[in-house]
């Protein structure tokens, strides 16, 4: 072998060799999707076997198009285990909207099926029965609801891998680059529904802090995005007070705690002002002395000497000088707020 042709070789070695770790990490991702898609087929068989003798009706709303479901895997599964990768990919595509309208119902699901337990004697029996089986493994029906969401978030892994140790060369390596896709566009349908519904629990929860009904929490578009206490520099020789601020997409609210011997709102908080962010500014406040329009760095509070830093909200009737003696916490509120305004304004 002459001198000349030994770095070809090299070279082609070492693309056979990175084509031969490819084809070994796809094998054993392919391996480890199958025996995954038994175990989750197992487990669905379980939820679909727990029904009793439930209503059509009560059925469509607890599990909505779960056999669906279970009939695709079993299909996909089929696929897997005959080696057939791409044509299995093709079915399985088709049903991934199911995932989405699975995780919209999942909510309701779970209070039929709570009412149902809480009303229906026989199926309350019949459910009791079937998590006694050792194939439950001391789970409730309840912890088994939300599995298919939950293999949503593998299948992307899983189909992700595979196609990171495809060649691009082949026809499957276009096959799964349109399934990941898919997967990941259902995935964000999915957290977008979870996102909406957690916050909308997040502004209920607000609202029923605050007494009273004068100030609306609840309004479609709103998002919640933090809370907790600052402390309000008010005018030069009064004392800082402290105050619940609530940060939404587009209002911050200032609450103070209602009397701690009030009959009805004691553990409520009395709304003081309600900030539109669209007329906001955010700036950082410094210097050591009022008359040139900054604020002292130490300050006394709670009879302790505070170094502090201090960010100023301006709007058209009002100012705002706000505080905490925590910087980072300090930090973080100044950056929420300045991202909340500038998302507005956009």
């Amino acid at each position: 072998m002459s001198a000349s042709s030994l770095p070809f070789m090299v070279g082609a070695n070492t693309v056979e060799d990175q084509r031969a770790r490819w084809e070994r990490k796809r094998s054993r991702t392919a391996k480890e999707l199958l025996e995954t898609e038994h175990k989750y087929l197992e487990q669905l068989d379980l939820v679909l076997t727990a029904k009793g003798t439930l209503k059509p009706a009560v059925l469509e709303t607890i599990f909505g198009p779960l056999e669906s479901l279970y009939s695709a895997s079993h299909l996909l599964s089929l696929h897997l285990e005959k080696g057939n990768l791409g044509p299995g990919l093709e079915n399985f595509c088709q049903s991934l909207d199911l995932y989405g309208h699975y995780a919209e119902n999942l909510e309701q699901a779970n209070k039929t099926l709570k009412e149902q337990v809480r009303k229906n004697k026989s199926f309350r029996r019949f459910k009791k029965l079937q998590e006694t089986r050792p194939q439950f493994q001391g789970r409730e029906l309840e912890d088994l609801l939300p599995l298919p969401l939950q293999r949503l978030h593998q299948y992307k892994h899983f189909f992700r891998d595979l196609l990171e140790n495809t060649s691009p060369d082949t026809a499957e390596y276009q096959k799964l680059a349109k399934t990941v896709k898919s997967v990941y566009e259902v995935s964000h349908w999915v957290q977008d529904i979870f996102d909406k519904r957690e916050n909308s629990l997040q502004l209920l929860r607000v609202q029923k802090l605050l007494k009273g009904q004068k100030t609306q929490v609840l309004t479609s578009g709103r998002w919640y995005i933090r809370e907790g206490w600052l402390l309000v520099v008010p005018a030069k020789g009064e004392e800082l007070k402290r105050r619940m601020f609530f940060l939404f997409s587009d209002i911050l609210i200032e609450a103070k705690p209602c009397h701690p011997l009030h009959l009805l709102n004691s553990n409520k908080l009395s709304c003081q002002a309600v900030y539109p962010l669209h007329q906001c500014s955010v700036d950082k406040v410094f210097g050591h002395t009022w008359s040139q329009g900054g604020l002292l760095s130490l300050l006394t509070w709670q009879g302790m000497p505070q170094i502090l830093l201090v960010f100023q909200l301006s709007f058209p009737h009002k100012t705002l000088l706000l505080m905490s003696c925590n910087q980072q916490e300090i930090n973080d509120w100044y950056q929420s707020l300045t991202a909340a305004v500038r998302q507005l304004k956009a």
